[in-house]
């Protein structure tokens, strides 16, 4: 199968997902009278959907996955969901870092893509509390060596969760004591109520402190985490100052955003309006 065609299925799953959660379920016929698509294409966008874990099949349809606010899927599990958004989100949040910034990059498999564009960006401070993002950076100086201009990476300790990301007092305490440029954020799950949300009660503590040690907060997200909601809030939607997703985001959801956040960049679409994308939009955090 093609890369486009590849694409093409992504865009269209994301869409059943969409109409399945937006209206509480959706039968075979509906979605391929919408979609334009067979039966057979959409029974088997519906068999990969049920296999990634993010909707339920039913006799002749699908319904959402009901899951505990406190279920925390590991690390391993999340990198196979959506990863072609994620690479989309990594590559528009990394047009983003100026050269010789201090940058914070939280814990998850989004953080993680972003990472690896990074390596090319020169004289980074990068703190993390992600065990998998500072192996980027250590991996990265063993293979070429310790280049000029190469990261400095301040990890900051404590208990491991299952996302490989350090919570606790420990990791707390190395984060309030730090004061970063930028804040690239992964998320559980991000609402209008509840706002940014975590189904780990440590870890949202610490996220609480790396909001407040950054000057400006990127939350890094695909769009099905827009209505997701963990157990515990750690941010207010105002406390965001930018939402890199991508263009799986439904219209009504991106209508929803821009009444609560200050900044929505759609990976892919926004780099293709001239003079709009976040290339030609940079802001050098140090003027911000």
């Amino acid at each position: 199968m093609s890369e486009s065609q590849n694409l093409l299925a992504e865009q269209r799953r994301a869409l059943i997902v969409d109409e399945v959660r937006r209206r509480g379920g959706a039968r075979v016929n509906e979605l391929t009278r919408r979609l334009g698509v067979s039966d057979m294409t959409v029974r088997r966008d519906l068999d990969a959907l049920a296999r990634q874990g993010v909707l339920e099949k039913v006799h002749g349809g699908a319904v959402p996955v009901v899951e505990a606010s406190t279920h925390e899927p590991g690390f391993e599990a999340k990198s196979g969901l959506e990863p072609t958004a994620k690479e989309d989100i990594a590559r528009t949040a990394a047009s983003l870092v100026a050269p010789g910034s201090a940058i914070a990059l939280s814990g998850g498999t989004t953080t993680y893509a972003l990472a690896h564009r990074l390596l090319d960006v020169p004289d980074l401070t990068v703190v993390t509390n992600s065990v998998r993002v500072a192996d980027v950076f250590h991996a990265a100086q063993r293979t070429s060596g310790q280049r000029q201009g190469a990261a400095t990476v301040v990890l900051t300790g404590g208990v491991r969760t299952p996302s490989d990301s350090l919570v606790g007092p420990v990791a707390d305490q190395a984060i309030a004591s730090l004061h970063f440029d930028v804040l690239f954020l992964g998320v559980h799950g991000i609402a209008p109520d509840a706002g940014l949300s975590t189904p780990n009660l440590a870890e949202a503590e610490t996220n609480r402190r790396l909001v407040r040690s950054a000057r400006r907060v990127v939350v890094v997200a695909d769009h099905t985490k827009w209505g997701t909601v963990g157990l515990s809030s750690f941010a207010a939607l105002s406390q965001v100052d930018t939402l890199v997703t991508d263009a799986g985001l439904s219209a009504p959801a991106r209508a929803e955003i821009a009444e609560h956040l200050h900044r929505l960049v759609v990976a892919g679409e926004d780099e293709r309006e001239d003079g709009d994308g976040p290339a030609d939009d940079r802001e050098d955090p140090a003027d911000s």
